[in-house]
Parts: C-alpha cells; structure tokens; sequence
C-alpha cells in the first residue's frame, strides 16, 4: 500500500515520539509499504526552523540521508495536486495541510496524521 506521512507524524518519528502509534510506526517500516513525504513538509518544517519554532533532533543537513535510510521517499508536488487544492473547501487554512490533503486526494494515498481537522476532506486517513 501506499502512504503519506504527515509532517508532525514524521516529526515524531523521527524523534521516537511515543505520540505516534505502533500501528503507523509498523506501516512505515514495512519494506512492502510505500510511504511518500511531502515536499510541502520539509519546506514546513525548513521554515519553522528558520523562525526558530521548531527544533529537530538531527541536523536538517541530515534529514535528506535520514529519509533515504528509511525508505521514504520525497512526494514532489504537481499541477493535479494543485488544481485539486484549488477545490478543497475551506475547512481549515494551514496552506502546508491543504497540500497534502491535495497529494493524498490526487496519488490516491492514505495519510498518516493524527490531525483531526483532516476528517473533514475526502482522504483515507490512518490515525
């Protein structure tokens, strides 16, 4: 199967974070799963950095290798991503969410997220 890890569901694997549940963890270290992560998510994740409203617990020069050791594989994003951004309703205005919700919806992927607020669209989630 394939998935889309959210980027606070990365985060937290990434840092072991007991907040993400085994079932996830299990689902992105199964070698036969696919388990995409947003472009969107690391340029997120790039920018709370550099505002200083985030930090990571490896270098952010690292997190490129980290993926790769992982198996998890960078989901850039398109012009059928974004035309399906443009129809999403308004449920909430996190522009880095919507993307993803977007990538989801169009590549046909569950995401991994805790983010309630997700329920709201026309995705397969795995919470």
């Amino acid at each position: 199967m394939s998935f889309l890890i959210d980027t606070h569901a990365l985060l937290w694997y990434i840092s072991g974070n007991k907040k993400l549940s085994e079932k996830a963890i299990a689902i992105i270290e199964n070698t036969k799963n696919i388990v995409f992560v947003s472009k969107a998510s690391l340029w997120e994740i790039a920018i709370k950095i550099s505002l200083g409203k985030l930090q990571i617990t490896m270098p952010f020069e690292t997190l490129e290798l980290f993926l790769k050791e992982n198996d998890l594989e960078v989901l850039d994003y398109n012009f059928s991503h974004l035309n399906i951004l443009l129809t999403l309703p308004f449920h909430h205005s996190d522009p880095f969410d919507r993307l993803i919700i977007s990538q989801a919806i169009s590549e046909n992927l569950t995401i991994i997220t805790n983010d309630r607020s997700f329920q709201d669209y026309q995705v397969k989630l795995l919470c």
